[in-house]
């Protein structure tokens, strides 16, 4: 398994590079759609393959809990079991600990806490936390690491890093599936120094890539990127470099710019539940009165398979009836974007043109209005 650099942007920190897995090589930079629980909600297989995705992801908490790891083992895996032949990244689970604050109580060998499902009493741990990523052959899985919250003061935050470091020592020495990389995660919240020692003792075990945690929290944008700021000089640049659950259009390339690799987000799945569709210049509600009869494409110009079958009218129409199609379709309009978008910034970058693409981009994107529902 390799990661092999292949341009750089003269403008930027930004860069393409090659991600060699036991499932196929994965172009980078790359947006990767969520698949929690073995599936990218309201896309089959083929789908996500017609749109240009190239890797997904899975989630070991959700899938220790339904169906189980035994299923998913003895089925063959989680490719075999979810009928996806491409490459599959795992999140460890912590951030679903972290999410359950009130239902945990965190010790040094990992965390204990209530399942959101049915209340069991359940574990994991770094130990735990590769077994189950082994179990589940993914391609990448990613350590366990310990997610402070935001705001927290420094204090947690540096007990955070020590216990997310001693953890990812641990990873790093568990039996792994044929072929498995892993990757450290840079923890530290926003306190500048815990990021930059917490990548330096990471890089320091030697993972196969590095991914940015602890972003999108509740933290305002600018200390976002201030973190990431904080964090990618320090990883080496023969690794892939990612940014967990992160973000809108302008916020992935402004990420780009900064040297990043990976993305993953929920937005564009999560706003097709809703009716909330992303273009090029920002999002709209379908369900506003103005799209009642506009017979015209999601969005102009688009190449997916929504855009080049069905009007808005007809996509309104679906979602205020509550016809599964209707979230399908933007769904897979969003999907289309998110991943074309960065498809899009590598062919940017490999020409030399990334931060003249950037600007034009973010000049023309909005955040939309949803207010207007009027039937």
């Amino acid at each position: 398994m390799s990661f092999q650099l292949e341009s750089t942007d003269p403008g930027s920190a930004a860069r393409t590079g090659r991600l060699t897995t036991a499932h196929g090589v994965i172009e980078t930079p790359v947006f990767m759609p969520v698949g929690t629980q073995a599936t990218v909600k309201a896309m089959a297989p083929h789908e996500l393959r017609e749109l240009g995705a190239q890797i997904i992801l899975g989630n070991t908490y959700h899938l220790m809990l339904r169906p189980g790891l035994d299923i998913i083992e003895r089925a063959g895996g989680l490719h075999r079991f979810m009928g996806w032949d491409g490459p599959i990244l795992t999140d460890s689970g912590g951030f679903q600990v972290f999410s359950l604050a009130k239902l945990r109580r965190i010790t040094p060998d990992g965390v204990e806490f209530q399942s959101h499902v049915d209340g069991a009493k359940m574990f994991l741990g770094p130990r735990e936390a590769m077994a189950a990523q082994a179990a589940l052959s993914s391609d990448i899985a990613m350590v366990f690491d310990e997610c402070p919250p935001w705001p927290c003061d420094r204090e947690y935050a540096c007990r955070s890093v020590d216990l997310s470091l001693q953890w990812a020592a641990l990873c790093r020495n568990q039996q792994k599936s044929k072929g498995q990389l892993v990757f450290g995660i840079v923890q530290g919240s926003v306190f500048l120094e815990l990021r930059e020692r917490c990548a330096r003792e990471l890089v320091a075990l030697d993972f196969d890539g590095y991914a940015i945690g602890g972003v999108s929290v509740g933290e305002p944008e600018p200390e976002m990127m201030a973190q990431v700021d904080a964090t990618v000089p320090h990883l080496p640049a023969t690794k892939p470099r990612y940014v967990m659950g992160v973000g809108t259009p302008p916020q992935l390339l402004a990420l780009v710019a900064r040297g990043v690799d990976m993305f993953d987000c929920v937005l564009p799945t999560r706003g097709g539940r809703m009716g909330r569709v992303f273009t090029r210049h920002g999002p709209y509600s379908i369900r506003n009165a103005a799209n009642r009869e506009a017979l015209v494409p999601l969005e102009d110009g688009c190449g997916c398979y929504a855009c080049r079958h069905f009007t808005r009218a007809y996509v309104r129409h679906l979602v205020w009836c509550n016809e599964i199609l209707g979230h399908r379709l933007v769904t897979t309009h969003n999907l289309y974007l998110y991943v074309n978008l960065l498809r899009q910034a590598r062919a940017a970058v490999a020409a030399g043109e990334f931060e003249g693409f950037r600007r034009e981009f973010v000049a023309h994107y909005t955040e939309g209005n949803d207010n207007d529902e009027t039937v």
